[in-house]
């Protein structure tokens, strides 16, 4: 069997279609959603409707939190200057505009959830995080110490564990235990800038992931965000330009 697991759709609803869309061709039918709906791109209801309407069962990422609870935005060291004045600006704009109904959605929504299959004989145990079990803002990066994804792995005592939040794709295999990180649908930070999502194949002998990369419109969706009240800076972002703020 298969499933999907996508991540970090950042308001980009036509990122999310492309990538529905071919999960659906592929004949997938269990899709989970890691977090962060909204911010960035101008489609924040629809996306959450969307996701709501086709009952994909969704984690809460830290934008989603921030967005249901009106937490106050805070700077942070990595981001320039110019970021950092968009990022406010584009937040402020979802607190703005995405509705009452959208943020009590979003305010509900679990903080990580545990899968169980069973496949012949074996079961195999699948965690599903925004970030850590701890924490949804917490960056892992492909990168890190393999005793980072082997904690993680043990401490969730899953075969499998699965996250977004950095918007950068990878996958790491552990005596027959994988770390996988399913990428940004709407937001890639990869030099490609397609949108990212992960397949799971299981079987009762393995579990094997792979990262699908879809390319989308977003030409289209840069100059939406100019046409709306989102800084530019997210359009740039897309295209890979020199960013500017408005």
């Amino acid at each position: 069997m298969q499933i999907a697991i996508f991540s970090d759709v950042h308001g980009n609803l036509p990122a999310l279609g492309v990538v529905l869309n071919d999960i659906e061709e592929r004949g997938i039918h269990q899709k989970f959603c890691l977090g962060d709906l909204v911010d960035f791109a101008p489609w924040g209801n629809e996306v959450i409707e969307k996701i709501r309407n086709l009952n994909i069962p969704c984690l809460m990422g830290n934008h989603d939190e921030r967005i249901a609870f009106d937490i106050p935005v805070v700077p942070l060291l990595k981001h320039s200057q110019e970021e950092t004045a968009a990022r406010f600006l584009a937040i402020d704009h979802s607190k703005e505009h995405i509705t009452k109904e959208n943020k009590k959605y979003l305010s509900e929504l679990p903080f990580h959830l545990k899968l169980s299959y069973k496949i012949g004989r074996k079961h195999w145990n699948i965690q599903l995080v925004h970030s850590t079990l701890e924490s949804n803002d917490t960056y892992l990066y492909g990168s890190e110490n393999d005793e980072v994804f082997t904690d993680l792995l043990y401490d969730s005592q899953s075969d499998v564990v699965i996250m977004g939040h950095t918007h950068l794709s990878f996958k790491k295999y552990f005596d027959g235990k994988w770390a996988v990180n399913a990428g940004s649908v709407g937001r890639s930070k990869e030099e490609n800038q397609l949108a990212s999502y992960v397949i799971l194949t299981l079987d009762e002998e393995s579990i094997t992931p792979e990262i699908i990369q879809l390319e989308y419109p977003l030409e289209d969706v840069a100059k939406k965000i100019e046409e709306s009240e989102i800084p530019n800076y997210y359009a740039s972002f897309l295209r890979n330009e020199k960013l500017s703020v408005f």
